[in-house]
């Protein structure tokens, strides 16, 4: 059996460098496709972005989009979602009542996927998904506005939304609030938790005392404690 013993070790070793090849060949695989998807679906919409304004797409969940919809249900005029990515805000606005109901998305991949989710939840032609810059988008005829923004662009997006919007109009903000206004409802916890703000002329929305109660709005269901 020794003279088999070299062959036998020469054998092992090639398996050896085999399986590092694999673990190697797969890591650049992902990679790879890591890069796929933000060429195809980031990318596109930060080209014409400067940096500081730039702002990664990530979904509102579930229960972040049902806050969004208690803190702006009922209420009459254009609803907006602003960085509206796959569209789920803006459909689930609709099928509440809220209309129109629009979505302002930079990225045209993520535009065309939240066209797609309208065809098949059969209103494609009662929403509207525009591939426009949301620091472009003028928002005076808008009442009712989402947004899920980093912090880094909030200050900006204040001065923005206190120029543009009409009075009586409320921006509901999620996971981040809006660094110097005083919200007159906030609902969740955690990176669920929206803040909702009401805008008045004449004075900075900051500036506008809160209601009986800023923890919660009227008629919604408010989190339990801990």
């Amino acid at each position: 059996m020794e003279p088999d013993e070299p062959g036998e070790a020469l054998t092992e070793l090639r398996e050896r460098r085999l399986g590092a090849l694999g673990l190697l060949q797969a890591a650049a695989g992902s990679g790879l496709a890591a890069y796929a998807v933000w060429v195809l679906l980031l990318q596109p919409g930060f080209r014409a972005v400067p940096l500081r304004l730039q702002v990664p797409y990530v979904g509102a969940s579930a229960r972040q989009v049902e806050h969004v919809l208690t803190l702006l249900r009922g209420r009459p005029g254009k609803t907006v979602d602003l960085g509206s990515g796959d569209g789920r805000i803006v459909l689930a606005a609709h099928r509440c009542g809220l209309r129109p109901a629009l979505g302002y998305e930079l990225n045209p991949w993520l535009v065309g996927l939240a066209r797609l989710h309208a065809w098949r939840a059969g209103c494609a032609g009662s929403v509207r998904f525009c591939c426009q810059d949301l620091w472009k988008v003028n928002l005076r005829d808008c009442h009712n506005v989402s947004v899920f923004l980093a912090p880094s662009v909030l200050p900006l997006l204040e001065d923005k939304l206190q120029a543009e919007l009409p009075e009586g109009a409320r921006v509901v903000s999620g996971r981040f609030p809006l660094p110097t206004w005083q919200p007159v409802a906030v609902l969740g916890e955690g990176l669920d938790r929206v803040w909702a703000y009401d805008v008045h002329s004449g004075s900075p929305a900051g500036q506008v005392p809160p209601g009986p109660s800023s923890a919660s709005v009227p008629g919604a269901p408010t989190s339990p404690a801990g």
